[in-house]
């Protein structure tokens, strides 16, 4: 792990998405000792770490990220700007969109945030009129319009981390955390180094279920996308996404996606199936299972439209997600430690969800909030 902090924000063996991680944190000396430390540096963890310093200036606060932030989940997702969680609205949830919108505006994080709207289409169905019309096992058309966009996923990562360390949280790159040790304070193991600390949440989503004690409770996978080459306005308009929104089947198979800035489009589709968290890190995008997801989603784009009939594509991808029971997300204490929280599984669903969660997170280490009672 010693030059993890030199390394590539994104795993050559994914693949590039087209987001571009900008922020490198200032370097600082591992702490013996923090009163509030946050194990993992996408969104999740950023957010916290900066709403913990803006809630108590006066403690010290260190984000712990195994490579560099934004190198799982957060730096190789779509994009895909949606309200509530994958399992809909739970209780207490809230206005998901309204406070990341407010989150972000208050950290003065600039992520290209556009809430043009989202549609969700279907097989089967449709609206009267529907700007979509795509051949693809049947014809897709749009079977309703909800509330959510985009953003740039690279811009966000590099706002969090900024405003974080603005605030004064230091996050430190290329620091696995190993193992906590339940006792008071907790004591984090990082390589021949310990941290003590406070209060912890575990935000490394689906990478590393042993510390946050969700082994079993919830499924790790991987899912993969592809970006076209920019498209003509007339193409774009042909497609029906003219408009700007995103797009998410409802049935199967699973087709979702969004415009890009430079007029090309982003689909994304499939999954595929670990036994073990640690096997992330091979899945490789040009070999087995990816290669083939990647391959059909070629096939089925290249099928949708006959203007996408010889299309190119300028990126391929993957990236993590974690799936709990009934698609919700799991934000909870350890079942060893009241000050240790857990915090993910947003099930794909993560861009918005994560950032609003991780304010609420932040308000429940200092003792301002209670934890949602989710299943």
């Amino acid at each position: 792990m010693a030059d993890a902090a030199k390394r590539s924000p994104y795993r050559k063996n994914w693949g590039k998405s087209p987001w571009n991680i900008d922020f490198h944190p200032e370097p600082h000396a591992v702490p013996k000792q923090v009163d509030y430390a946050v194990i993992g540096g996408g969104f999740t963890g950023l957010a916290t770490a900066a709403w913990l310093r803006h809630l108590r200036s006066d403690k010290r606060v260190c984000v712990f990220e195994a490579e560099r932030i934004g190198a799982g989940a957060s730096g190789n997702t779509g994009g895909m700007v949606l309200p509530e969680s994958s399992a809909g609205d739970l209780p207490g949830l809230g206005d998901v969109l309204g406070g990341f919108e407010q989150t972000i505006k208050e950290l003065d994080v600039d992520c290209d945030l556009d809430l043009r709207g989202a549609w969700e289409i279907s097989r089967s169905g449709g609206i009267k009129n529907s700007p979509i019309s795509w051949k693809d096992s049947g014809t897709l058309r749009v079977v309703r319009e909800l509330e959510g966009g985009t953003a740039d996923p690279g811009k966000l990562v590099s706002g969090l981390g900024r405003a974080a360390q603005k605030a004064g949280a230091q996050i430190h790159e290329g620091r696995r955390i190993d193992e906590i040790v339940f006792e008071n304070p907790l004591r984090l193991r990082c390589g021949d180094k310990e941290i003590r600390a406070e209060n912890v949440l575990v935000a490394t989503n689906a990478q590393s279920l042993e510390l946050g004690g969700i082994v079993g409770r919830a499924k790790p996978m991987f899912t993969v996308s592809v970006a076209t080459e920019p498209l003509k306005p007339a193409e774009v308009e042909v497609l029906g996404l003219d408009a700007g929104k995103s797009f998410y089947t409802v049935d199967l198979p699973y087709l979702w996606g969004r415009m890009l800035p430079n007029g090309g489009v982003l689909f994304g589709s499939g999954l595929v199936d670990v036994n073990d968290w640690r096997e992330l890190n091979e899945i490789d995008i040009d070999t087995g299972k990816a290669a083939e997801l990647i391959a059909r989603i070629e096939q089925r784009v290249r099928g949708l439209d006959p203007v996408l009939g010889s299309i190119g594509f300028t990126n391929w991808w993957g990236g993590p997600i974690l799936i709990a029971e009934d698609w919700q997300p799991l934000f909870m204490h350890h079942s060893k430690s009241e000050r240790v929280i857990v915090l993910g599984a947003y099930a794909g669903q993560g861009v918005a969800l994560s950032v609003y969660l991780g304010r609420w997170a932040a308000e429940a280490m200092a003792g301002e909030r209670r934890l949602p009672q989710w299943g």
